[in-house]
């Protein structure tokens, strides 16, 4: 799957408003911090099916602060 410009946009400005890391980041959403930094840092943009969703479900809560425990798939 392919992460759109707008979802790595809001990844990059939901870290930098929180200051997280990339391992803040990694414990949070479940993501291994080396391929979120190849996001953040190196444009990769294609990911696989879990990290698409752990991702876009982790932007989803922040973005409507929805604090729900999102289930352990994620968090792997």
């Amino acid at each position: 799957m392919e992460l759109t410009e707008q979802q790595v946009l809001a990844l990059k400005r939901k870290r930098g408003e929180l200051d997280y890391s990339t391992t803040d980041l990694e414990k949070i959403t479940g993501v291994n911090r080396w391929t979120l930094n190849d996001i953040i840092k190196h444009g990769h943009r294609n990911v696989n099916k879990k990290t698409f969703k752990c991702i876009n479900d982790w932007l989803i809560d922040e973005y409507t602060s929805i604090n729900i425990e999102r289930n352990n798939e994620c968090r792997n």
